[in-house]
């Protein structure tokens, strides 16, 4: 099966018509801005850490980094790989960086390098989630951002059915912890008329979802219709911005994306989670900023842009 790193750079390089570029002209300087009057807590996955560490993306190494750069720019809380939770002093030393710098744990993404609709990996799968979930609670976590895995082709009803038979049983783990799962895509998940992801949603009725907007755009998914559609079931997303070429941008706000019409559909569908903000760079990118900078840049930009609606 294909690495993260590889799916990522395989994509394909297709937006949705609907997001066009909507340039703001002042940078925003508060800390809580609302969508809808609502308070917007916004977060950073560590991929863009995480991706210099092929195979297994474990940034365990530089987590301080992480917690220093992302609590220098305003960010609500930090979230994990799962990869990052399987050590054994992995919640004592997240629990001393995020007292230090101030910021929370507020999830951990998870399906690395997993299948879940291949019932020979439901065991490995199971045991692991067992480990992962109960010290992402130790954390104080509020997210599990969960990735079913992709086969390289439109799954059976059969293999379905193994998805969901698992699924099932994640979701209720979660909740045993007080822990909001969500249903994090790729293109996989959404591709060919959204199916894999809605035979998922036939089998699981009670997923709720938390979409990657960058993801559907890059599968031929209109986001917007997409929130409309399944809006009462979003509790979470991701957000990276890409330019006109498809290639991602250096912080959300240099690109295409109209973060602006994304927010006037999170009004509409009354959205209340949280939002996380994903930075992913082409291969071989060297960056102006530093990664602090760079996720500051992208705060004060989402912030500023669901502020206006």
């Amino acid at each position: 099966m294909s690495t993260r790193r590889q799916f990522i750079k395989n994509a394909t390089y297709t937006t949705a018509s609907t997001l066009m570029i909507s340039p703001l002209a002042s940078a925003y300087s508060g800390m809580t801005d609302t969508v809808n009057k609502k308070k917007l807590n916004i977060c950073g996955h560590l991929w863009v850490y995480a991706s210099n560490y092929a195979p297994n993306w474990d940034c365990t190494p530089i987590l301080e980094d992480v917690f220093a750069d992302m609590s220098y720019a305003g960010l609500y809380g930090v979230e994990l790989m799962e990869v990052v939770l399987r050590h054994d002093d992995a919640v004592q030393r997240m629990k001393e960086y995020s007292k230090e710098y101030g910021i929370k744990v507020s999830g951990s993404s998870y399906g690395v390098g997993f299948q879940m609709c291949d019932k020979a990996q439901h065991k490995r799968i199971w045991e692991d989630i067992r480990m992962v979930v109960p010290r992402l609670a130790k954390l104080g976590g509020e997210t599990f951002g969960i990735s079913v895995g992709g086969i390289g082709r439109k799954k059976t009803e059969q293999e379905l059915d193994h998805q969901a038979e698992l699924l099932i049983r994640i979701i209720a783990f979660c909740s045993d912890y007080d822990i909001q799962h969500n249903l994090h895509n790729h293109t996989y998940e959404v591709e060919n008329d959204l199916h894999d992801l809605k035979g998922t949603l036939q089998r699981v009725p009670e997923a709720k979802l938390g979409p990657d907007i960058n993801w559907l755009i890059r599968a031929g998914v209109d986001p917007l219709n997409f929130l409309k559609v399944y809006g009462d079931r979003i509790v979470y997303m991701h957000l990276r911005d890409q330019y006109k070429n498809g290639e991602w941008t250096e912080y959300v706000g240099q690109g295409n994306t109209d973060f602006i019409a994304l927010g006037s559909m999170l009004n509409t569908i009354d959205f209340k989670g949280l939002v996380g903000i994903e930075l992913a760079f082409p291969n071989n990118f060297k960056p102006k900023n530093t990664l602090k900078v760079d996720w500051k840049k992208s705060r004060e930009y989402i912030q500023e842009t669901f502020s206006q609606i």
